[in-house]
């Protein structure tokens, strides 16, 4: 069994012209720290796709300054307009390859994050709130997964 662990970004800045460069608000970094802190507590991720787009790049700073990663990769599959099944397929490919990682990490945005955890839990489409992460319990000899629980940061 794999623990996936999926994350919606903090709080940004309104839409703009350029939607990749939006930064998060102090709120945003306040967010994603206080849930890298509740990562490291409770499952300690390993290996992390993270979005190009800004405000995750600066999520996944948060959590990546306070737990201990053996494999990040800055993942185009997971953008807002993403596809999703091929997002998992290629996370299931990644999976496959690092046997001796078992608590992976997705950060990335609204809508894709919900689009995959319908992918790996069929039936399960949850809306995210800002830093939120829904935990998925993976069986990847099955590729099937089981939602345990949306954990949303308190600010």
């Amino acid at each position: 069994m794999k623990t996936i662990l999926i994350m919606r970004h903090g709080e940004a800045v309104p839409m703009q012209v350029n939607d990749e460069a939006r930064p998060l608000t102090e709120r945003g970094i306040k967010q994603a720290k206080e849930m890298a802190w509740w990562l490291k507590g409770h499952f300690k991720p390993q290996a992390a796709l993270v979005s190009p787009y800004t405000r995750a790049q600066q999520t996944a700073q948060q959590v990546l300054a306070i737990n201990d990663f053996s494999y990040v990769e800055i993942c185009k599959d997971v953008t807002p307009a993403g596809n999703a099944a091929f997002a998992i397929d290629y996370l299931e490919t990644l999976i496959s390859l690092n046997e001796h990682l078992d608590v992976w990490l997705i950060v990335a945005h609204m809508p894709i994050v919900s689009y995959l955890v319908e992918q790996l839990c069929p039936g399960h489409l949850p809306i995210f709130n800002t830093a939120a992460i829904a935990v998925i319990e993976y069986d990847e000899v099955t590729q099937q997964g089981v939602f345990k629980s949306m954990n949303s940061p308190s600010l």
